[in-house]
Protein backbone atom coordinates (compact mmCIF):
# COMPACT_ATOMS: atom_id res chain seq x y z
CA UNK A 1 0.00 0.00 0.00
CA UNK A 2 1.48 3.33 -1.08
CA UNK A 3 -1.10 5.90 0.11
CA UNK A 4 0.79 8.84 -1.35
CA UNK A 5 -0.40 7.69 -4.79
CA UNK A 6 -4.00 8.34 -3.77
CA UNK A 7 -3.68 12.12 -3.74
CA UNK A 8 -2.26 14.69 -6.16
CA UNK A 9 -5.37 16.64 -7.15
CA UNK A 10 -3.71 19.73 -5.68
CA UNK A 11 -0.39 18.95 -7.33
CA UNK A 12 -1.97 19.17 -10.75
CA UNK A 13 -2.40 22.93 -10.34
CA UNK A 14 0.33 24.18 -12.63
CA UNK A 15 1.63 26.97 -10.44
CA UNK A 16 2.53 24.48 -7.75
CA UNK A 17 4.56 22.23 -10.00
CA UNK A 18 7.26 24.53 -11.32
CA UNK A 19 8.27 26.84 -8.46
CA UNK A 20 12.07 26.59 -8.11
CA UNK A 21 14.46 26.89 -5.19
CA UNK A 22 14.83 25.67 -1.64
CA UNK A 23 11.91 26.31 0.70
CA UNK A 24 12.59 26.87 4.39
CA UNK A 25 10.36 27.44 7.40
CA UNK A 26 10.93 28.42 11.01
CA UNK A 27 13.10 30.90 12.85
CA UNK A 28 14.44 30.85 16.38
CA UNK A 29 12.94 27.44 17.16
CA UNK A 30 12.38 24.24 15.19
CA UNK A 31 12.87 24.75 11.47
CA UNK A 32 12.84 22.78 8.26
CA UNK A 33 14.35 23.12 4.84
CA UNK A 34 14.12 21.04 1.67
CA UNK A 35 16.90 21.02 -0.88
CA UNK A 36 16.33 21.34 -4.60
CA UNK A 37 16.70 17.57 -4.92
CA UNK A 38 14.11 16.82 -2.25
CA UNK A 39 16.06 16.09 0.92
CA UNK A 40 14.51 17.28 4.17
CA UNK A 41 16.61 18.83 6.93
CA UNK A 42 15.07 19.38 10.37
CA UNK A 43 16.52 21.51 13.15
CA UNK A 44 14.90 20.92 16.55
CA UNK A 45 16.47 22.39 19.70
CA UNK A 46 16.31 20.46 22.95
CA UNK A 47 12.73 21.07 24.16
CA UNK A 48 12.29 22.97 27.39
CA UNK A 49 10.66 22.47 29.75
CA UNK A 50 10.27 18.69 29.65
CA UNK A 51 7.60 17.48 32.06
CA UNK A 52 8.03 14.04 33.61
CA UNK A 53 5.42 12.13 35.58
CA UNK A 54 6.83 8.90 37.04
CA UNK A 55 4.32 6.05 36.72
CA UNK A 56 6.46 3.11 37.86
CA UNK A 57 9.82 2.98 39.62
CA UNK A 58 11.35 -0.32 40.73
CA UNK A 59 14.56 -2.31 40.48
CA UNK A 60 13.91 -3.18 36.81
CA UNK A 61 12.95 0.16 35.29
CA UNK A 62 11.58 3.66 35.64
CA UNK A 63 8.50 4.33 33.51
CA UNK A 64 7.46 7.96 33.02
CA UNK A 65 4.95 9.91 31.00
CA UNK A 66 6.84 12.68 29.22
CA UNK A 67 5.38 15.84 27.71
CA UNK A 68 6.87 18.89 26.02
CA UNK A 69 5.77 21.63 23.66
CA UNK A 70 6.95 21.46 20.06
CA UNK A 71 6.04 23.88 17.26
CA UNK A 72 2.30 24.29 17.90
CA UNK A 73 1.15 21.65 20.40
CA UNK A 74 2.04 19.60 23.46
CA UNK A 75 3.60 16.26 22.61
CA UNK A 76 3.30 13.16 24.82
CA UNK A 77 5.06 9.83 25.16
CA UNK A 78 6.14 7.06 27.50
CA UNK A 79 9.78 6.64 28.48
CA UNK A 80 11.09 3.42 30.05
CA UNK A 81 14.64 3.50 31.40
CA UNK A 82 16.58 0.53 32.84
CA UNK A 83 19.02 0.96 35.75
CA UNK A 84 22.03 0.53 33.42
CA UNK A 85 20.98 1.33 29.84
CA UNK A 86 23.15 0.08 26.98
CA UNK A 87 21.30 1.79 24.16
CA UNK A 88 17.94 3.29 23.29
CA UNK A 89 15.16 3.29 20.71
CA UNK A 90 12.71 6.06 19.86
CA UNK A 91 9.58 4.30 18.60
CA UNK A 92 7.03 5.75 16.18
CA UNK A 93 4.05 3.36 16.31
CA UNK A 94 1.76 2.41 13.44
CA UNK A 95 -1.41 4.25 12.47
CA UNK A 96 -3.97 4.33 15.27
CA UNK A 97 -1.57 2.91 17.89
CA UNK A 98 -1.19 5.09 20.99
CA UNK A 99 1.59 5.16 23.54
CA UNK A 100 -0.57 3.06 25.88
CA UNK A 101 -0.79 0.41 23.18
CA UNK A 102 3.00 0.09 23.25
CA UNK A 103 3.47 0.35 27.02
CA UNK A 104 4.20 -3.34 27.57
CA UNK A 105 6.70 -3.30 24.70
CA UNK A 106 8.76 -0.36 26.00
CA UNK A 107 8.68 -1.87 29.50
CA UNK A 108 10.01 -5.18 28.17
CA UNK A 109 12.77 -3.38 26.27
CA UNK A 110 13.82 -1.52 29.41
CA UNK A 111 13.85 -4.67 31.50
CA UNK A 112 16.29 -6.11 28.92
CA UNK A 113 18.62 -3.08 29.17
CA UNK A 114 17.30 -0.90 26.32
CA UNK A 115 15.87 2.55 27.04
CA UNK A 116 12.67 2.94 25.03
CA UNK A 117 10.50 5.97 24.27
CA UNK A 118 7.19 5.56 22.43
CA UNK A 119 5.67 8.74 21.02
CA UNK A 120 1.99 9.57 20.73
CA UNK A 121 2.04 10.64 17.10
CA UNK A 122 -0.03 13.60 15.91
CA UNK A 123 -3.41 12.48 14.61
CA UNK A 124 -2.95 8.92 15.87
CA UNK A 125 -5.80 9.06 18.37
CA UNK A 126 -3.63 9.54 21.44
CA UNK A 127 -2.90 12.42 23.77
CA UNK A 128 -0.90 14.47 21.27
CA UNK A 129 -3.35 16.64 19.37
CA UNK A 130 -3.33 17.23 15.64
CA UNK A 131 -4.62 15.78 12.41
CA UNK A 132 -3.42 12.67 10.67
CA UNK A 133 -1.08 12.98 7.71
CA UNK A 134 -2.98 14.28 4.69
CA UNK A 135 -0.70 14.75 1.67
CA UNK A 136 -2.95 17.35 0.03
CA UNK A 137 -3.07 19.53 3.15
CA UNK A 138 0.61 18.97 3.83
CA UNK A 139 1.52 20.06 0.33
CA UNK A 140 -0.46 23.27 0.74
CA UNK A 141 1.46 23.97 3.96
CA UNK A 142 4.75 23.14 2.28
CA UNK A 143 4.02 25.44 -0.62
CA UNK A 144 3.18 28.27 1.79
CA UNK A 145 6.39 27.72 3.78
CA UNK A 146 4.41 26.50 6.82
CA UNK A 147 4.77 23.24 8.74
CA UNK A 148 3.34 20.10 7.08
CA UNK A 149 2.14 17.61 9.70
CA UNK A 150 4.59 15.05 8.36
CA UNK A 151 7.48 17.42 9.11
CA UNK A 152 6.04 18.26 12.55
CA UNK A 153 6.03 14.56 13.41
CA UNK A 154 9.62 14.17 12.25
CA UNK A 155 10.54 17.17 14.41
CA UNK A 156 8.80 15.53 17.39
CA UNK A 157 10.95 12.42 16.90
CA UNK A 158 14.12 14.51 16.74
CA UNK A 159 13.07 16.32 19.94
CA UNK A 160 12.56 12.96 21.65
CA UNK A 161 16.01 11.84 20.51
CA UNK A 162 17.43 14.97 22.19
CA UNK A 163 15.57 14.07 25.41
CA UNK A 164 16.65 10.44 25.39
CA UNK A 165 20.27 11.32 24.56
CA UNK A 166 20.34 13.44 27.70
CA UNK A 167 19.15 10.56 29.88
CA UNK A 168 22.09 8.21 29.53
CA UNK A 169 24.90 6.77 27.48
CA UNK A 170 24.71 4.56 24.42
CA UNK A 171 23.39 4.88 20.86
CA UNK A 172 19.84 6.05 20.16
CA UNK A 173 18.08 4.38 17.22
CA UNK A 174 15.05 5.63 15.31
CA UNK A 175 12.48 2.84 15.11
CA UNK A 176 9.07 2.74 13.51
CA UNK A 177 6.37 0.26 12.57
CA UNK A 178 4.17 0.48 9.49
CA UNK A 179 3.35 4.15 8.84
CA UNK A 180 5.44 5.09 11.88
CA UNK A 181 8.39 3.49 10.12
CA UNK A 182 8.12 6.15 7.42
CA UNK A 183 8.36 8.99 9.93
CA UNK A 184 11.27 7.25 11.68
CA UNK A 185 13.17 6.74 8.43
CA UNK A 186 12.93 10.42 7.53
CA UNK A 187 13.91 11.37 11.10
CA UNK A 188 17.01 9.15 10.98
CA UNK A 189 17.98 10.53 7.56
CA UNK A 190 17.45 14.14 8.70
CA UNK A 191 19.10 13.93 12.13
CA UNK A 192 22.67 12.55 12.37
CA UNK A 193 22.14 12.25 16.14
CA UNK A 194 20.29 8.99 15.52
CA UNK A 195 22.71 6.05 15.55
CA UNK A 196 20.73 4.13 12.93
CA UNK A 197 17.28 3.07 11.79
CA UNK A 198 15.01 0.09 12.50
CA UNK A 199 11.97 -0.25 10.24
CA UNK A 200 9.26 -2.86 10.83
CA UNK A 201 6.58 -3.74 8.25
CA UNK A 202 7.12 -0.47 6.42
CA UNK A 203 7.96 0.91 3.01
CA UNK A 204 8.60 4.03 1.01
CA UNK A 205 6.38 5.70 -1.56
CA UNK A 206 8.04 4.31 -4.66
CA UNK A 207 9.89 7.54 -5.55
CA UNK A 208 6.59 9.03 -6.70
CA UNK A 209 8.18 12.48 -6.67
CA UNK A 210 10.19 11.60 -9.75
CA UNK A 211 6.96 11.78 -11.75
CA UNK A 212 6.70 15.54 -11.09
CA UNK A 213 8.80 18.68 -11.19
CA UNK A 214 9.41 21.70 -8.96
CA UNK A 215 7.70 21.85 -5.59
CA UNK A 216 5.54 18.81 -6.26
CA UNK A 217 8.61 16.66 -6.83
CA UNK A 218 10.52 18.24 -3.94
CA UNK A 219 7.72 17.69 -1.43
CA UNK A 220 6.96 14.09 -2.44
CA UNK A 221 10.62 13.13 -2.32
CA UNK A 222 11.09 14.86 1.04
CA UNK A 223 8.58 12.51 2.72
CA UNK A 224 9.62 9.36 0.85
CA UNK A 225 11.76 6.85 2.76
CA UNK A 226 12.79 5.25 -0.55
CA UNK A 227 14.47 8.57 -1.39
CA UNK A 228 15.86 9.45 2.04
CA UNK A 229 17.07 6.13 3.43
CA UNK A 230 20.37 6.18 1.55
CA UNK A 231 21.41 9.23 3.58
CA UNK A 232 21.44 7.21 6.81
CA UNK A 233 24.63 5.39 5.75
CA UNK A 234 27.24 4.82 7.19
CA UNK A 235 24.92 4.43 10.17
CA UNK A 236 23.27 0.99 10.11
CA UNK A 237 19.79 0.12 8.85
CA UNK A 238 17.66 -2.90 9.77
CA UNK A 239 14.44 -3.68 7.88
CA UNK A 240 12.01 -6.29 9.26
CA UNK A 241 9.23 -7.63 7.03
CA UNK A 242 6.96 -10.67 6.94
CA UNK A 243 6.17 -12.46 3.70
CA UNK A 244 2.59 -12.71 4.96
CA UNK A 245 2.14 -8.98 5.56
CA UNK A 246 -1.44 -8.13 4.45
CA UNK A 247 -0.99 -4.35 4.68
CA UNK A 248 2.37 -3.46 3.11
CA UNK A 249 3.52 -6.06 0.59
CA UNK A 250 6.81 -7.83 1.22
CA UNK A 251 8.34 -6.58 -2.04
CA UNK A 252 7.82 -2.97 -0.95
CA UNK A 253 9.86 -3.68 2.17
CA UNK A 254 12.53 -5.22 -0.05
CA UNK A 255 12.49 -2.13 -2.26
CA UNK A 256 13.04 0.16 0.74
CA UNK A 257 15.94 -2.05 1.82
CA UNK A 258 17.48 -1.91 -1.67
CA UNK A 259 17.66 1.89 -1.46
CA UNK A 260 19.59 1.85 1.84
CA UNK A 261 23.35 2.17 1.97
CA UNK A 262 25.65 -0.12 3.93
CA UNK A 263 25.75 -1.42 6.57
CA UNK A 264 22.25 -2.88 6.38
CA UNK A 265 20.35 -6.07 7.20
CA UNK A 266 17.01 -7.37 5.95
CA UNK A 267 15.28 -9.69 8.42
CA UNK A 268 12.30 -11.81 7.37
CA UNK A 269 10.18 -12.68 10.39
CA UNK A 270 7.31 -15.04 11.07
CA UNK A 271 4.17 -13.03 11.55
CA UNK A 272 1.93 -10.67 9.64
CA UNK A 273 2.11 -6.88 10.14
CA UNK A 274 3.91 -5.01 12.89
CA UNK A 275 6.14 -5.99 15.76
CA UNK A 276 5.90 -9.34 17.51
CA UNK A 277 8.02 -11.27 20.03
CA UNK A 278 10.47 -12.36 17.32
CA UNK A 279 11.04 -8.78 16.19
CA UNK A 280 11.29 -7.55 19.78
CA UNK A 281 14.08 -10.02 20.58
CA UNK A 282 16.06 -8.82 17.57
CA UNK A 283 15.50 -5.14 18.41
CA UNK A 284 16.70 -5.71 21.97
CA UNK A 285 19.79 -7.44 20.57
CA UNK A 286 20.49 -4.45 18.31
CA UNK A 287 19.87 -1.92 21.08
CA UNK A 288 22.01 -3.63 23.72
CA UNK A 289 24.93 -4.81 21.57
CA UNK A 290 28.28 -3.16 22.32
Amino acid sequence: MRPVHLFLGILLLGGFITMPGCITAGSGGPSWSVSSDGYLSITTPVPTPVNENILVKNASLTLSEISFHNIDTDVYGLLAIPPAPRGAVVLAPGAGVTKEGERSRVESYAMAGCTAFVLDLRGNGGQTRGRAFDPDQDFLAFNAGDWPVFYETVSDLVAVREIVSGKGKGPVYAMGASNGGRYAAIAAASDPGFAGYIGVSTSGFGLAGNQYTGNASRFLLSIDPDHAIGRISPRPVWIFHSRRDPVIPFDQGEELFSQAGNPKEFITFNGTHGENDEVDRQVIRICTSP
